[in-house]
């Protein structure tokens, strides 16, 4: 029996998340998170509401990573999937003259103790402020290096 490999060309999102990550194990698309979003609070005013990035448990060789290990390797900045972003966010033309630095499904960088954390169904979340986004990158296990 001979199998075709079908190639995607859509970009994947990466699949290890922080928070909720055993309940929400569906795939979230870039402009269709499929999160329960009835849970999780809705960003008011300039904030956005963030899903942070955490990374792979396991190493292609098989080796299991320990949770110190990986916080160690994410001293610096923090990455996470945009899920909601407040009404009066980027709305400010004076610091914000280009307009809007990220929407809902991009991933971004922010400092590490920037934002509220919420803890929901055994994950986190944070509020961040529209000021608060450092960058925006197109996948988050390119910034991360690998162990």
């Amino acid at each position: 029996m001979t199998e075709q490999l079908s190639v995607s060309t859509q970009k994947e999102v990466p699949k290890h998340k922080e928070a909720l990550q055993e309940k929400y194990n569906q795939e979230p698309k870039e402009k269709d998170l499929t999160l329960e979003s009835a849970k999780l609070p809705k960003p008011t005013g300039w904030r956005l509401l963030v899903l942070p990035f955490k990374m792979k448990e396991k190493t292609k060789g098989g080796i299991i990573i320990t949770d110190d290990v990986v916080e160690r390797s994410q001293v610096a900045s923090t990455c996470g999937l945009v899920l909601e972003v407040g009404p009066d966010a980027y709305r400010d033309k004076k610091r914000f003259p280009e307009g809007p630095w990220c929407e809902k499904g991009t991933w971004v960088i922010f400092a590490r103790y920037a934002g509220s954390r919420m803890k929901i169904d055994g994950g986190e979340v944070r509020l961040l402020n529209d000021d608060e986004v450092l960058a925006t990158v197109e996948n988050p296990e390119d910034i991360f290096h690998e162990i």
